[in-house]
């Protein structure tokens, strides 16, 4: 058994995002012979301002994201995604280390909290190995394991879409676990793609 923090990795995002979101904008006003060096972030920021936000679908980013099975049930609900999970179905965990989620609040919680936490999640793995040894399979084992069990999903989206996961689950009425993974997660667009998701507070 081992347990590790949540984490994300931005895996595909075109490097020239602004500008393929300039020249498809620009079609609507046939400007096009006023794009040049730095008018991308200008007009960027002019779509937003003029709320001219359907011009972002234009551009997807692939986000591959390391939380719990909770937090992913929240993920998929997005529905102008596109999703890739890994699957308790197919995954026999019984020939691998199984991995859990430590929750964000664990600091806050008492010493009998945390106990009773680590012993629910080494019960769950044991009970599934022991299924396992009796030629259960992976898909009918899977219904001791719990929310906390450790999942990997590929969630792609267009910048409108990230927009609007990141103003959700940012917010202070998101799940602590999922506010917490968005938030750095947002944090991180903002220094790729400043123009685009400045506007964005982080409570």
């Amino acid at each position: 058994m081992k347990v590790i923090k949540q984490s994300f990795e931005i895996i595909q995002l075109p490097e020239n995002a602004l500008l393929l979101i300039e020249k498809a904008g620009r079609t609507c006003y046939k400007s096009e012979d006023k794009i040049s060096e730095g008018t991308a972030e200008i007009f960027g920021k002019r779509l937003l301002d003029s709320q001219h936000e359907s011009v972002l679908e234009h551009v997807s980013v692939s986000v591959r994201f390391i939380t719990n099975r909770g937090v992913s049930h929240e993920i998929v609900r997005h529905r102008m995604c596109s999703f890739s999970q890994e699957s308790t179905r197919y995954v026999n965990y019984n020939h691998k280390e199984m991995e859990f989620i430590l929750p964000v609040w664990w600091e806050e919680w008492s010493m009998e909290q945390q106990n009773l936490w680590t012993k629910s999640i080494e019960n769950a793995e044991k009970t599934y190995s022991e299924l396992i040894a009796l030629k259960t399979t992976p898909e009918k084992a899977r219904e001791v394991l719990p929310n906390s069990l450790k999942t990997e999903i590929v969630v792609t989206a267009n910048i409108r879409e990230w927009r609007h996961i990141f103003q959700l689950r940012c917010s202070k009425k998101a799940h602590p676990q999922m506010r917490e993974l968005m938030k750095t997660c947002c944090h991180e667009f903002k220094k790729k793609i400043p123009v685009l998701f400045d506007d964005i507070e982080l409570e």
